[in-house]
């Protein structure tokens, strides 16, 4: 279970690494955003998707702002729900083992 929250945090990590790398080039001239998409794989881990944004011909930066500080958001809660997954996993093997002890 721990390896399936490990694999989320992961994948987010990318996730945020390309969103920061978007909003770090807002202000350069005919920059095309990554876009990142989180999918679920077969063996119960989770993988980052990214491709290109479409180019849609401007001069300026065609990074989104608004979508990319909503994801932060979002990829923020999502990797701190895991965090806590894996405390609380930790926490209760911990208990076990003091109980077999």
């Amino acid at each position: 279970m721990i390896s399936s929250n490990v694999s989320s945090i992961m994948s987010n990590q990318t996730y945020m690494n390309n969103s920061a790398n978007n909003v770090a080039n807002v202000n350069t001239d005919r920059f095309i955003p990554q876009n990142t998409v989180i999918k679920e794989s077969s063996n119960n881990s989770t993988q980052a998707v990214t491709s290109r944004a479409d180019d849609n011909r401007s001069e300026k930066s065609q990074t989104n702002l608004t979508k990319e500080i909503t994801d932060q958001i979002s990829i923020e809660k999502v990797t701190q729900a895991n965090v806590n997954a894996i405390r609380t996993q930790d926490n209760m093997l911990g208990s076990l083992l003091d109980i077999k002890s």
